[in-house]
């Protein structure tokens, strides 16, 4: 079933600070959706931060209506399309109400299993927040704050920078290192798997993949991360996985080399086949041209191939920094979009659709960003203008996905307007009054 949602504000929160929603961002507020996760009864989760900063205001300033404020925002969608909660919650790991929420870059939501909210930052911090949006289950927080503050590892509990799930339950997790390319700070730099629950009460073992950085600098014994192995002792200093993915390709970009790439959010396109995506250095006066590799790795660390059909320049994601993947594991689907198409391929790397952004049909979508796909394979993108979520029905066949994706555009058009009549949408921002929990 095609269906449009808003991506909504409580209307508490907008009325407690006065929050003008006619005003541009360039005057110092924002709406920024960080990810869309869905669930095997049909619901969806939207995971999006609003802040407000105006250059001259004290941050001690206590009245709501003029003060700089920063939260992240859950929002919890029904199977059919109504908003059935939201929990706010603020951010840089400031308390509010009875709960710590570990912050950080690279943010990311995933449901787990057992239908707990996984929310995920660099580095390492993971956050278990229960399917009814009601309160924090628990906050596993490395607190590596390099280079900003001393970093004492026993005062950390980490987990992972983000987390996709497997059809059997696995979760295919990221990691960062300290020293990657020499950087003084914390990057992320592993893939790994974790055979076991994470739950409030324990967390399971990841077992390391895959590398970017080969070589991280200046490591010490304090940089191990004991939760996380190769070869069965604890990742860091020397031990990590070799060779490295950028090793693996290093022939491909004789100009500049793989020197500070970064490495996107891996997804499960099986239970044992993954597909880790990396993507060369960017550079301040544009990037498009430069080399990426949507890798294939195996549970055994091996790079098996690669999403293939996509050339550097013409299908670029740099522009607009587009590095968002998406699969569905129980077909064996991976999806790309970025400004020049949304892209599919099979488990074998062929590339199996490619929906061009320079016709009529699919132009409109040069303003959506990729979510995720939700445990059936529908896929979830966001218009990046008028907050506004897209539910495209994923086919069984991947050639008729353009006839699908055709359809679900004229679809989203009637429903927007539909929308707009029932919310009353101002300046393209959406606000609810369903139950808000301030955990």
């Amino acid at each position: 079933m095609i269906q449009t949602l808003p991506l909504a504000l409580p209307a508490t929160l907008v009325d407690h600070h006065r929050l003008d929603l006619t005003a541009l961002y360039s005057t110092g507020w924002g709406l920024t959706l960080f990810d869309l996760a869905g669930t095997p009864n049909g619901e969806v989760y939207a995971l999006y931060g609003v802040s407000r900063y105006t250059y001259g205001v004290d941050d001690e300033e206590q009245n709501p209506q003029t003060a700089n404020f920063g939260y992240r925002i859950i929002t919890r969608y029904s199977a059919e399309g109504q908003v059935l909660a939201s929990a706010q919650f603020e951010t840089g790991g400031a308390r509010e109400g009875d709960s710590d929420v570990a912050d950080g870059g690279d943010i990311g939501l995933c449901v787990l299993p057992d239908g707990v909210l996984a929310i995920t930052a660099t580095p390492d911090n993971t956050t278990l927040v229960a399917p009814d949006l009601s309160r924090v289950l628990a906050v596993y927080d490395s607190k590596d704050g390099r280079p900003y503050r001393e970093f004492t590892p026993d005062e950390g509990d980490p987990f992972a920078g983000s987390i996709s799930v497997t059809p059997s339950g696995r979760l295919l997790c990221s990691l960062a290192e300290y020293g990657v390319w020499r950087y003084g700070n914390v990057i992320t730099n592993l893939v790994g798997i974790a055979e076991g629950a994470l739950t409030a009460h324990s967390k399971p073992a990841i077992r390391a993949l895959a590398s970017l950085d080969p070589e991280p600098a200046h490591q010490s014994a304090a940089d191990l991360r004991p939760h996380a192995t190769y070869q069965g002792a604890p990742v860091g200093t020397a031990n990590r996985p070799r060779p490295a993915l950028t090793e693996l390709v290093a022939a491909e970009d004789s100009l500049s080399g793989w020197k500070q790439s970064h490495l996107g959010r891996p997804v499960a396109l099986s239970d044992n086949l993954f597909v880790v995506p990396f993507y060369a250095r960017t550079f301040r006066g544009g990037s498009r041209g430069q080399p990426f590799v949507f890798a294939l790795v195996n549970d055994q660390g091996e790079m098996t191939g690669r999403l293939r059909g996509l050339h550097e320049w013409r299908d670029s994601p740099f522009t607009g920094f587009c590095f968002n993947l998406a699969a569905d594991p129980h077909r064996g689907h991976a999806f790309h979009l970025n400004r020049y198409g949304l892209y599919a391929w099979n488990a074998a790397g062929a590339l199996r659709a490619k929906l061009d952004t320079g016709t009529k049909a699919f132009k409109a979508l040069t303003h959506f960003t990729l979510g995720s796909c939700a445990p059936n394979g529908d896929l979830l993108l966001a218009h990046t203008k008028q907050h506004l979520i897209l539910r495209i029905p994923a086919p069984d066949d991947l050639t008729d996905l353009a006839a699908t994706v055709e359809e679900a555009l004229r679809a989203y058009a009637r429903q927007r307007t539909a929308l707009k009549k029932q919310w009353g949408p101002v300046n393209w921002h959406w606000t609810h009054s369903a139950p808000l929990h301030r955990i």
